[in-house]
């Protein structure tokens, strides 16, 4: 790389620092493009070589982290030494532990510019990689049953499941205190709250197959 090529890339990094920033400081919606040049120390101009607009810089951040995400979450479920049961309750800690590492990006990293869990063809490329990451764990959470279960029963299963870690890490989400003293102290606390709700999805199917 020469010394051309190696300003153009600091020039890059300094702007994803700066969006990543004002992005958690502010929220997605609030910050501008000026305010992100200003940031960063250069013209709102600058930031158009490197950027098509605001939500390219978005996917710029979120993409990586969803794929180390997605990574970890799929070596899990590939596990066979693991039941259903097993793999469901690793990815799910694993899951807590990714967004609470990076709890000041965690509405833009799942929530900003998001279409339905559902959605077949997301447009944009982080809304695949989010729905593939929910699409995982919905697989490990069907493997929990001794039968196949009807795609529309998974799927309601599967957010409410989700529901529950989002709850999770929200609750946590402003705390400061870090990532390893919360999963050291409250690791426990999440197992069983997975297990109390897992016990409770397996216990309504088992209900459902009786009436």
């Amino acid at each position: 790389m020469n010394r051309q090529e190696q300003r153009s890339e600091e020039t890059k990094q300094f702007i994803l620092k700066a969006a990543r920033g004002l992005f958690a400081s502010m929220g997605y919606e609030s910050v501008t493009i000026r305010q992100i040049a200003k940031a960063a120390g250069c013209s709102h101009t600058t930031i158009y070589i490197y950027f098509k607009d605001k939500e390219a810089l978005l996917q710029a951040l979120t993409i990586p982290g969803l794929l180390e995400l997605q990574a970890s979450l799929e070596s899990i479920l590939n596990d066979t030494s693991l039941t259903g049961l097993q793999a469901v309750k690793r990815m799910s800690s694993e899951l807590i532990r990714f967004c609470l590492m990076h709890r000041t990006m965690y509405t833009v990293f799942f929530m900003v510019k998001a279409d339905r869990v559902d959605e077949r063809e997301p447009a944009m490329d982080m809304n695949k990689l989010r729905n593939q990451l929910f699409a995982l764990l919905s697989e490990g959470l069907g493997r929990c049953f001794d039968e196949q279960l009807p795609e529309s029963r998974l799927l309601a299963y599967s957010r409410i499941y989700y529901y529950m870690l989002q709850g999770i890490v929200s609750t946590y989400a402003y705390s400061e205190e870090s990532t390893e003293s919360l999963m050291g102290r409250l690791g426990e606390t999440f197992d069983e709250a997975t297990d109390v709700v897992l016990s409770g999805l397996l216990q309504r199917h088992l209900e459902e197959g009786q009436i």
